[in-house]
């Protein structure tokens, strides 16, 4: 029998019942002759392709790993992988690292939209037919501004002004300049909404809404924010496996694999987050809507050991706030030379360099200066921290977080965060991993005693109108008192390490205000070190480069006190 005939006739003894199949033909044998001639390198194309069916798991993965890493496909081979793997091995593949985008068939053909309607029309139609009685609030919110009369009408009746979105939200402009895309970018928002809820996810799947926004998604191709939207989506629809079938076959993992190869930090974060929640292979944690891995982000053989999660402050956001600090070009001649390492992100490169055995976690969450910017001021109780301390905590519990040993990372009011998790965390027996798994807390100018932003923004009232967020900042607030006494009392205890660092010098707010946000005493917590540090409050949390005095004794702090976890 020849060589490709004992192939062919191994493929077909391959059935899918697990350590039988290492017994016809192991892997290693196929790549000896697997280069010898086509016909020999095609059964070995086959046998893989059989083995990534197996019962057996870890026969399953490597199949995976060996498509994934072999460079000697030939296109037509591709194509062959493309039309013949399952659902799991496609997404495996879109899992893995530098992965060939020939792996994946490209999204099917859509059919025409129905009686020629435009996309925002179509969009509305599909809110329309979501439930629209016992929503949350904020859900009901959205919704009601997406699907708001037209815009003739409304021009009509502001003389030719139309203010979409109304309520202060920045969307005024005339009739001839408003473009399609805002539209269809609010009624985006308001699925987002929609998507948080699982029996909502059914209906949009049932009435088309992945097409739809696989329509949407290619012909916005100009919109970054706009496929953020679309993918953010995707990622919340994800989280139910009964729809795992649908989002494959309306062709979204071929467009995840390829938005995870963006260099742009957001976009790929965003497909990482809904391949990890479609990939139940390797990935048990479910990442709810506003949780991203930033490492790792592909399919590892590197055992993860412990969890760094970042948290952001005021105005913040889960990649913004860990940027490189900004470069003046001006000053910064050879800095600007070097622009081509600049981070956007510096937990996802530097840190994940420096200690790949971490899961690297970043949470984001709507903050607001002021009321007239706020995206749902029908519930303003939202903005409080004892409420987003809760809605954190159910997020961070489906992520596993607790899981391993932890430490927290936070900047400005994400500090104030940190501690009220932690003290709700002590009183939930269901949350109780969380507490005895933290290792360590790094506080980036944390008003653990109050801000003078609160007082500033009550005297300027014309420029700011204090929201939920900033009133509970307030200097000496009896709730942070109790938040931060409560805290020490079980973080000594505990015996958490605690790093703290201060800003020192002032913070432009606007252009007539300039102060400290977070002055030394209010940074000061009670236990563990504080270090000043001669940045503003925007800075405290932005290195200037990866040698810089901030990174390096961030990094040294989370050695130490995972060295049993990740030694050197």
């Amino acid at each position: 029998m020849s060589v490709a005939a004992y192939c062919i006739f191994c493929y077909r003894q391959i059935g899918t019942s697990g350590p039988a199949t290492k017994t016809h033909l192991p892997w290693n044998d196929i790549k000896q002759f697997s280069t010898f001639d086509g016909e020999d390198h095609e059964c070995a194309l086959w046998l893989l392709l059989k083995r990534s069916q197996s019962e057996d798991k870890e026969v399953r993965l490597q199949a995976v790993q060996d498509l994934a890493n072999n460079s000697h496909w030939h296109d037509y081979q591709y194509g062959t992988v493309a039309q013949t793997c399952d659902q799991r091995t496609a997404i495996g593949l879109a899992r893995s690292k530098d992965i060939d985008l020939r792996f994946f068939l490209p999204p099917p053909p859509l059919p025409k939209i129905k009686n020629d309607y435009p996309i925002e029309d179509e969009l509305r139609l599909l809110l329309v037919s979501l439930p629209q009685t016992g929503l949350d609030p904020c859900v009901q919110y959205f919704t009601s501004l997406a699907l708001r009369e037209s815009s003739q009408t409304l021009a009509a009746q502001r003389g030719g002004l139309w203010c979409f979105g109304g309520n202060g939200l920045p969307y005024c402009e005339t009739l001839s300049k408003i473009p399609s895309e805002t539209v269809e970018l609010f009624c985006l928002q308001a699925l987002v909404q929609h998507s948080k809820v699982s029996s909502h996810c059914d209906k949009i799947e049932a009435k088309g809404g992945l097409q739809l926004l696989q329509r949407i998604y290619q012909l916005r191709k100009d919109s970054a924010k706009i496929q953020r939207n679309i993918i953010r989506i995707i990622g919340n629809m994800a989280l139910d496996e009964r729809l795992h079938s649908s989002i494959v076959r309306a062709g979204w993992v071929s467009v995840l694999a390829e938005v995870m190869k963006s260099p742009h930090v957001i976009q790929s974060s965003h497909a990482s987050r809904a391949l990890a929640n479609l990939d139940r292979d390797t990935v048990k944690e479910k990442y709810p809507d506003g949780v991203y891995v930033l490492h790792p982000q592909y399919r590892s053989s590197q055992p993860i050991r412990a969890d760094i999660l970042f948290v952001h402050g005021l105005l913040g956001a889960a990649f913004k706030t860990w940027r490189q600090q900004d470069i003046d070009r001006r000053l910064d001649k050879k800095a600007s030379e070097g622009e081509e390492d600049y981070s956007q992100c510096w937990p996802k490169t530097w840190l994940a360099s420096d200690c790949p055995a971490l899961r690297i976690i970043s949470v984001e969450y709507d903050t607001h200066l002021s009321d007239w910017k706020a995206k749902c001021p029908v519930e303003a109780h939202r903005k409080s921290i004892a409420y987003r301390s809760n809605e954190l905590l159910d997020k961070l519990r489906a992520a596993g977080i607790g899981d391993r040993p932890l430490v927290w990372v936070s900047h400005s009011m994400g500090g104030l965060l940190v501690k009220k998790m932690l003290v709700d965390a002590s009183k939930n027996p269901e949350m109780d991993k969380i507490v005895n798994n933290t290792r360590g807390i790094i506080f980036y100018s944390v008003p653990h005693h109050g801000s003078q932003l609160a007082e500033y923004s009550i005297n300027a009232r014309y420029l700011l109108f204090p929201s939920v967020e900033v009133k509970e900042l307030s200097k000496d607030s009896p709730a942070l008192k109790e938040l931060n006494d409560d805290f020490l009392s079980f973080a000594k205890d505990k015996k958490f390490s605690v790093l703290s660092f201060a800003e020192t010098l002032p913070t432009h707010i606007g252009s007539m205000i300039k102060l400290h946000v977070v002055p030394l005493e209010s940074a000061k917590l009670g236990i563990g070190d504080l270090i000043p540090v001669d940045v503003n409050h925007l800075n405290i949390c932005k290195p200037k480069k990866k040698d810089a005095f901030l990174y390096q004794r961030t990094l040294k702090f989370i050695q130490d006190v995972l060295a049993q976890e990740i030694g050197d």
